[in-house]
């Protein structure tokens, strides 16, 4: 039996395509990966069901950010631009990505539509994956982080039922909260779920409509956006300035007969400015080499 998806079928013919595709797909996931990584840029994969809310959670986290951080996405659907579109008119410049058929973003995808869009300029760029709990899980994009919405009207066993995109999370926010007190849904049951299959559980209680976890998920977005190699980033940059100083000094020896000598030595000083990020400045001095030149020929070190 096919052990990819239980068809039944022999051959192993599909299974040899299938991963010379995800090979295919895992090289431009590192090119997209090392420009996000050398920008400085925070790129997540948000996934969940059609309907759980991962639109309306952007929304809410431009309304939360008050412009501290350059926002940016792309956004997948089958047929339209909606989701695209509501992004832009809560300020958060975005692309849409149509995937006809497609039940997924795949890296070239997401690599295609970074073209002629101003990414670099971003702190935090969403990828707003198809509404689908199944295939994108199976694809990296070259994101730093997956996030999953998961909404209470969605049940209670959905971490057991769809265990490989719950297993790669690194977050899940629960979404629609608000509509708990008119459901009968256990959140500790969800809770338990995620723990069984996610290596490193954590969730995030939230709802776009009311506010509530807001501040949990952008504190969540900022830990994520220290974490990020000091390196990255156009302002990783260091500067050096040599300047070099040439020093006469003349020194006199007076001896018992009474006569006086006059010895010139030449100090030379070279100072190099180091400017680097987080600093104000650092300074070189190469004062502890000198070569002190008397005018008799002879040299003397320090």
């Amino acid at each position: 039996m096919c052990t990819t998806c239980g068809c039944g079928d022999t051959s192993l013919v599909p299974v040899s395509v299938h991963e010379k595709i995800l090979a295919g797909n895992d090289r431009v996931a590192a090119h997209n990966r090392e420009h996000f990584a050398a920008a400085g840029v925070l790129a997540l994969n948000l996934m969940g069901s059609p309907g759980a809310g991962k639109t309306a959670l952007l929304e809410a986290t431009a309304r939360a950010s008050g412009g501290r951080w350059r926002l940016g996405a792309v956004s997948g659907d089958l047929a339209t631009d909606n989701d695209a579109r509501r992004l832009e008119k809560a300020g958060i410049p975005s692309r849409a990505i149509t995937t006809g058929q497609g039940c997924h973003l795949d890296a070239q995808l997401v690599h295609d539509a970074l073209h002629g869009f101003a990414w670099k300029e971003l702190d935090v760029f969403f990828i707003e994956n198809v509404g689908n709990l199944v295939c994108p899980a199976v694809y990296d994009l070259g994101q730093a982080a997956n996030v999953v919405a998961l909404s209470v009207t969605e049940g209670e066993d959905k971490p057991l039922k769809y265990p490989v995109m719950f297993k790669g999370a690194d977050l899940v926010v629960l979404t629609k909260c608000d509509l708990l007190p008119h459901l009968e849904v256990d959140v500790a049951q969800i809770r338990d779920g995620l723990r069984r299959v996610m290596p490193r559980p954590e969730l995030i209680e939230l709802s776009a409509r009311t506010g509530q976890g807001i501040d949990a998920w952008v504190q969540w977005l900022d830990a994520r956006r220290a974490a990020l190699p000091r390196s990255q980033g156009a302002a990783a940059h260091v500067h050096s300035h040599g300047h070099a100083h040439l020093h006469t000094h003349a020194h006199e020896h007076r001896h018992a007969d009474g006569t006086v000598h006059a010895h010139p030595h030449d100090h030379e000083h070279t100072h190099v400015h180091l400017h680097g990020p987080g600093a104000e400045e650092d300074h070189a001095h190469g004062g502890a080499d000198h070569v002190h030149t008397t005018g008799s020929g002879h040299e003397h070190g320090h």
